[in-house]
């Protein structure tokens, strides 16, 4: 059977350069997604506790993770009509079902840290 480029944009196709899941996996696989979602999984979370809690992260790049992730459906910003005006950002339904495979990664980065610090020694030792 012949796939068509339709039949593969909508089945899914990450390894075709054209294929919408590519720009859904590069959202998801970004370090900065990975760690605003791992915060937001605890609960909604205002602009400056994420930045205060994602060490290194500047603002252009959380206000760019953000906007990025509302814009998929993963997060929910809500404006809060007060004085001063409070935002909030939370998981949407969406973006809570990407905790368990995050978190899966954070664990296996957790497991593995001595045997990927060891074979990067030894790589840099070769060299």
């Amino acid at each position: 059977m012949v796939t068509t480029q339709v039949e593969s944009l909508f089945g899914g196709d990450p390894y075709h350069a054209d294929c919408p899941t590519r720009r859904i996996l590069d959202r998801i696989g970004d370090r900065w997604t990975v760690l605003v979602v791992g915060i937001l999984g605890n609960g909604d979370a205002r602009f400056s506790e994420l930045r205060r809690r994602i060490e290194g992260i500047s603002q252009k790049m959380l206000t760019q993770t953000l906007r990025g992730l509302e814009r998929d459906g993963l997060v929910r910003r809500t404006v809060h009509p007060e004085v001063p005006v409070r935002v909030e950002y939370a998981l949407t339904d969406a973006g809570r079902t990407l905790l368990g495979p995050l978190r899966a990664l954070q664990q296996w980065s957790i497991e593995h840290l001595g045997d990927v610090s060891a074979a990067q020694a030894a790589y840099d030792r070769a060299d």
